[in-house]
């Protein structure tokens, strides 16, 4: 059977299953495998489908991924973010609409560290609703403006989804990945901000009092504990001090220390932390070993050749080729989380990429910015529920506000898409690349 047939009988499969409400991990493996029985024999197919799946999780660089789950799950335990809340409303506290850039800043500070979106938006939104609603901010409004932003963080290191890529993609340099996140996501933040500016100023709504520069100065000391962890972390891996598995563990020692110093963190907690950290890593390890199927029966059936000749048949300009594939990861990212995203789509789009010269680390980042609005997408963005549930509102009610935020967005990423020194400038400047 050809790569077409394959890949049909996958996708069909794992429409299917996906529709019987089969998780997506599980529909991956049953899907991978039913393609597999139809190209090998079976007892090749389930000797095989076992063996990827233990392989593909046998990496020293998936411990990375693990620490940096369990550093954010302790941070997120840990009273950080109000600290950063406190920050952030210094530092976008004068713009009319003070409050909704307080959430845009907090979600980028704490997202960046937590490296969730779903924990920014939970954490950061459940702190700002009460206070904007207090204000006199429309509810969806505001939870528009929490939703769009929460993902900023994922592009801001130290990020798993970056690590996950470098796995997948064969070894791209997490160091440059990370580096390179920085631009964007800023780039990412700064959108919502603009629309949220421009929304405020057209609703009136109120600007903060300014504080006093004692009181500015207590906020700025209270938070550079927390946001000493990005810089410990990001410059020891770039310095070459250590790899980015080792810097994950300094990532949870240090989470362990400041815990301990704001004196949030107690033995009654360690259950509960760690049992958060194994769901979430049971999860992700799970994802990567199902979705090692799913890439051994593409590569042995040759359909990433495949697709890369149909989309090349289309058109050979880069311009096109990068517009086709930004289309259709957006769409995936309505329906799909970003973990399974990667791994799925980085062997299917790499090889296309490549061949139209772009840079594997370029891509990553636009293959994360395209998930990161998948993320705050209806109808199955796992930010939105958070979004809406924190702030009190319906997806019904959050949708057109939202839009014109993801409108921006989409902007933004075309730009990052075709302006390849946004992202890599920053890599190359510290010669990370």
């Amino acid at each position: 059977m050809g790569a077409i047939e394959t890949g049909l009988v996958m996708v069909i499969s794992f429409i299917i299953l996906m529709a019987m409400g089969v998780p997506i991990s599980v529909a991956t493996g049953i899907a991978s495998f039913i393609a597999a029985i139809v190209i090998v024999p079976f007892d090749v197919a389930i000797f095989t489908a076992a063996q990827k799946m233990v392989t593909g999780i046998d990496s020293f660089s998936l411990l990375a991924v693990i620490f940096f789950i369990l550093s954010g799950i302790i941070m997120n335990n840990g009273g950080i973010a109000l600290r950063l809340v406190n920050l952030a409303k210094l530092l976008g506290g004068s713009l009319p609409g003070s409050l909704a850039h307080t959430n845009v800043v907090g979600n980028m500070l704490f997202g960046s560290i937590s490296g969730s979106a779903v924990a920014a938006a939970a954490a950061i939104g459940g702190t700002m609703a009460p206070l904007q609603e207090k204000e006199g901010y429309n509810k969806a409004y505001s939870a528009a403006v929490n939703i769009a932003s929460s993902p900023a963080g994922l592009l801001i290191p130290p990020s798993g989804a970056f690590i996950i890529y470098s796995m997948v993609s064969g070894g791209t340099s997490i160091a440059a990945l990370f580096l390179a996140g920085y631009v964007p996501g800023i780039l990412m933040g700064l959108t919502v901000m603009a629309i949220a500016y421009y929304i405020a100023k057209k609703e009136n709504y109120p600007v903060a009092k300014r504080p006093s520069f004692s009181e500015g100065t207590k906020v700025i000391i209270d938070a550079i504990p927390s946001l000493l962890l990005i810089v410990i972390v990001i410059g020891g891996i770039v310095a070459g001090v250590f790899t980015a598995t080792e810097g994950s563990a300094v990532a949870v020692l240090y989470s362990v220390i400041l815990s301990i110093i704001y004196k949030t963190l107690k033995w009654s907690d360690v259950p509960k932390i760690l049992g958060e950290t194994v769901v979430m890593t049971g999860i992700v390890l799970f994802l990567v070993a199902a979705s090692s199927i799913m890439s051994w029966v593409m590569a042995f059936s040759g359909i990433p050749a495949a697709i890369s000749e149909a989309v090349l048949s289309i058109s050979d300009n880069p311009i096109i080729i990068l517009l086709i594939m930004n289309v259709v990861l957006l769409l995936v990212g309505t329906v799909m989380d970003i973990t399974p995203a990667i791994l799925i789509f980085t062997p299917i789009f790499l090889p296309i990429v490549t061949h139209i010269g772009m840079d594997p680390v370029h891509f990553g980042i636009v293959l994360v910015f395209n998930l990161c609005i998948g993320i705050v997408s209806p109808p199955s963005g796992s930010s939105l529920f958070v979004g809406c549930s924190v702030g009190g509102v319906s997806i019904e009610a959050v949708t057109r506000p939202l839009l014109i935020f993801m409108a921006g967005l989409i902007i933004t990423l075309l730009l990052v898409t075709y302006v390849p020194a946004i992202s890599l400038f920053v890599p190359k400047l510290f010669g990370a690349m």
